[in-house]
């Protein structure tokens, strides 16, 4: 993968909406996203998008489609938190996205390749959210 876009990647804020927002950030330990994960009685996350394959800018309402098709194929077999990817040096756009607690690793891998993601945010209760380069 290209360096630039893996840093984009790691420096990149993982936000999860509410009041307050959770930000998650890779390498950085997080009490709130642990706590987060003990009050649905999981261990484990992923935030994952089906936006912009390969990290190719699509247009809104492709994007809009492959969220939808994500969120219809987790639908009832996870709880999932509405999110967004940001850029914090706002070089490029926000990125729809989801937090979905519960998922195993190995269904987080299968799930981002299968929508065409060059890396996914992994996430275990106690430890600091992880990249995980898929491409």
């Amino acid at each position: 993968m290209d360096p630039d876009r893996l840093n984009d990647y790691e420096r990149a804020h993982y936000v999860v909406f509410g009041e307050p927002e959770l930000v998650i950030r890779i390498g950085e330990p997080n009490p709130d996203l642990d706590d987060l994960l003990e009050s649905d009685g999981e261990a484990t996350a992923v935030f994952i998008t089906a936006a912009n394959p390969f990290g190719e800018p699509q247009d809104q309402w492709e994007n809009a489609l492959a969220m939808a098709a994500l969120s219809q194929v987790l639908d009832g077999k996870y709880p999932c938190y509405s999110g967004e990817g940001r850029d914090p040096q706002g070089e490029w756009n926000a990125e729809p996205s989801l937090l979905v607690v519960g998922i195993a690793r190995e269904d987080a891998e299968e799930l981002g390749r299968r929508y065409d993601q060059n890396a996914i945010v992994f996430i275990e209760k106690g430890r600091a959210p992880e990249l995980v380069v898929l491409a």
